[in-house]
């Protein structure tokens, strides 16, 4: 894409943080955009700011985790902004514990919305976008913790490791029709990802462990706003990169996780195996 004036943008979990900070910075150059979330009365607030500053917003409550509820979103985007050419599957959930302690509903309610959710955009917004036969971009909010597993966030990261695949394979699917892809995998980030129980529905019972902020497995002091991870997700649909990675000190970590796998050939080697 070279440009974003009079596209249509679709952003989920876009009532705050990433998702509400890409939807103002996509507004502000000039495209129009609608916001699914699962918070009726944050979605509201939400576009509500959004047109007091000048911007073309709506607003389409949607559960990510229902195929139905993203497939609805869809039909509104495309009623209400005549094409969609940007879509990203940006809401998520996460908690934190160690694996032993972990419910099956822990399980369930992660993966149902941080791995299933980006699912569904693809399967409900994909082929819209290739009858359209316009373009367009498909981003996705994975983590860090989707690159290097995070001791203590086994679900988050299982999940998250998902939704990188996912973006890869797509990737290099979809380029012959001029899709691109994206996936985002910050480190910490100020959003309200911490009080992400407050969504948690009744039928995945009492948690047994606590949500936490975008984790990271190791101490760091760079917290970058919602805004500035923003400019970065949309110069990255500019220029068609397949990753975006805002923090500079997750660089080495990643490096050693693949010298590490990298290390294991040889390691193979020196006890026989050929």
């Amino acid at each position: 894409m070279d440009g974003f004036e009079g596209r249509g943008a679709v952003i989920t979990g876009g009532a705050s943080g990433i998702g509400l900070a890409t939807a103002r910075e996509l507004a502000g150059r000039g495209a129009a955009v609608v916001l699914g979330d699962i918070e009726q009365g944050a979605l509201d607030t939400a576009v509500s700011g959004l047109r007091d500053e000048g911007f073309d917003a709506h607003g389409v409550v949607c559960d990510v985790r229902n195929r139905d509820d993203v497939g609805r979103l869809a039909e509104e985007a495309f009623r209400l902004l005549g094409g969609v050419h940007v879509v990203f599957n940006n809401a998520g959930v996460a908690v934190a514990g160690p694996i032993a302690q972990m419910t099956h509903d822990d399980w369930r309610w992660v993966i149902d919305v941080d791995l299933w959710g980006a699912i569904h955009g693809v399967e409900v917004f994909l082929p819209r976008l290739l009858e359209q036969g316009e373009g367009g971009h498909l981003l996705f909010t994975s983590s860090f913790a989707g690159l290097v597993s995070n001791v203590g966030l086994g679900p988050y990261s299982v999940a998250k490791y998902g939704v990188v695949a996912l973006a890869e394979a797509l990737a290099r699917e979809v380029k012959p029709d001029g899709i691109g892809v994206s996936v985002l995998c910050p480190m910490l980030v100020a959003t309200n990802i911490g009080s992400c129980e407050r969504n948690r529905g009744a039928d995945y019972g009492m948690p047994a462990t606590q949500p936490v902020s975008e984790p990271v497995s190791v101490g760091q002091d760079d917290v970058l706003a919602a805004d500035d991870v923003a400019r970065l997700t949309v110069e990255a649909i500019l220029a068609n990169r397949l990753y975006i990675l805002p923090h500079a000190a997750s660089r080495g970590l990643i490096r050693r996780r693949f010298e590490r796998i990298d290390r294991t050939f040889d390691d193979q080697a020196a006890d026989g195996w050929i």
